[in-house]
């Protein structure tokens, strides 16, 4: 573990291990504070999963009330509260300000730069990092420690590997979950941990796709179709109905897109639970039942049931395909049964898809494990931060907005922590 030789703000050496928003945020507030900080990631530069998750378009954080915010993090709510409260939506936008970046608020809610774009905010947040003096050694995956505390690493640079031992007065590990790992979050610190005696919750997909087995004919025809102007329902195991109105897309493997993945959480808890996933799809959201049959049951002249659908309530090919390919074909001589249908499409998950897709993953390092600073209570100096702690969040800025939090509020654990050992 950190071995304390001067914490003098002048000489105390803190390594944080991970470039990501949580890592590069931790860094900036300790770094502000005069201690001397250097950056260790696996990847050839910082900010990876940053960049792409800002492809198309970068959503920071969101701009509904603080109280609503809050309770996207569902049960990690009253753990993530008290951070969130220091450094909240508005407050990330001003530092984002700070930086020269302008944001806007988007019609759904969600917060953006300008122009959109990951790239011109991490550049600016690295040039302030620079001028700070934060060290940044990319291609340096770190493997543990050693009998006496230090930090083992090993720098890949080409075809060569460099054994590096690295001692610091404060370590902030700050390694994301296990999505997207060809970005550098492979959640191979769990094992490290776990030896350590640090207890550390699965880590399984977040914001992902679900599985069902398509007919061959859907699959080929459908597979990648938008599915908009919806509304999905699934129950969770204490019989909670969860609602979501928006759009999903047909997979060949399934099901994903936004709504679904807003949903994803009691859907793979189900799963794992052995309990049903059935995803409920009510294809007319803004018609009710009773104005469905009133409609179904206009004479339909020389239409056949599925031109007479497809007329009645504009439903588009993908709607219309979906209809069949979940019902029995009983139902089309019964205008009750269609209207139930079409309102309450039973869709039974089998599976979700590999963590390695997901957007985010859940599980990590438990919140009993960690002090208020994020302080690891059974490793004194090492802290935590972002998403390697257990908690979860749907698309929409939240994810970001926890990990920007979190890495702010670590920081500051470290400075309070170097600054009761030097007293």
């Amino acid at each position: 573990m950190p071995r304390l030789k001067n914490t003098s703000t002048s000489s105390s050496q803190v390594a944080i291990v991970g470039g990501g928003p949580a890592g590069l945020m931790a860094a900036e507030i300790i770094a502000s504070a005069g201690f001397s900080v250097s950056i260790y990631d696996a990847m050839p530069s910082v900010g990876r999963k940053f960049l792409l998750a800002g492809v198309g378009g970068m959503n920071i954080t969101h701009s509904e009330s603080h109280e609503k915010l809050i309770q996207r993090y569902s049960h990690s709510s009253k753990h993530l509260k008290p951070y969130l409260d220091q450094f909240c939506a508005n407050d990330l936008r001003e530092w984002i300000h700070g930086l020269g970046i302008e944001t806007f608020v988007g019609s759904s809610g969600r917060v953006f730069p300008r122009d959109m774009k990951a790239a011109p905010l991490l550049r600016a947040w690295l040039h302030r990092l620079r001028e700070l003096g934060v060290q940044i050694y990319p291609r340096h995956r770190w493997l543990g420690w050693g009998d006496k505390g230090t930090l083992k690493l090993i720098e890949k640079r080409e075809q060569q590997e460099t054994e590096k031992w690295v001692n610091a007065d404060a370590v902030v590990l700050a390694l994301g979950g296990a999505s997207w790992q060809r970005l550098g979050s492979d959640g191979a610190w769990v094992e490290i941990l776990r030896e350590k005696s640090i207890e550390v919750a699965e880590l399984v997909p977040s914001n992902c796709g679900f599985e069902f087995s398509w007919s061959d004919y859907f699959r080929e025809h459908f597979g990648g179709a938008p599915l908009q102007t919806i509304n999905l329902t699934v129950t969770d195991e204490d019989g909670k109905h969860h609602s979501v109105r928006g759009e999903a897309m047909i997979a060949k493997t399934g099901i994903e897109g936004t709504s679904v993945y807003a949903l994803s959480s009691v859907l793979r808890n189900n799963i794992l639970t052995g309990k049903k996933a059935e995803l409920v799809i009510d294809l007319l959201p803004d018609l009710s039942e009773e104005k469905i049959i009133t409609l179904l049951n206009k004479p339909r002249g020389k239409n056949s049931i599925s031109n007479f659908l497809r007329k009645q309530f504009n439903l588009p090919p993908v709607k219309m395909a979906l209809l069949r390919e979940l019902t029995s074909p009983s139902i089309w001589q019964d205008n009750k049964a269609i209207s139930q249908a079409l309102k309450a499409l039973c869709l039974p998950l089998t599976g979700f898809r590999p963590i390695d897709e997901a957007i985010s993953s859940a599980g990590g390092v438990k919140f009993s494990e960690i002090d208020t600073r994020f302080m690891l209570k059974n490793l004194p100096g090492v802290f935590c931060a972002g998403e390697m702690l257990d908690w979860e969040a749907p698309t929409g800025g939240y994810l970001l907005t926890a990990c920007f939090a979190t890495g702010r509020a670590t920081g500051l654990g470290v400075i309070d922590y170097l600054r009761e050992c030097h007293a």
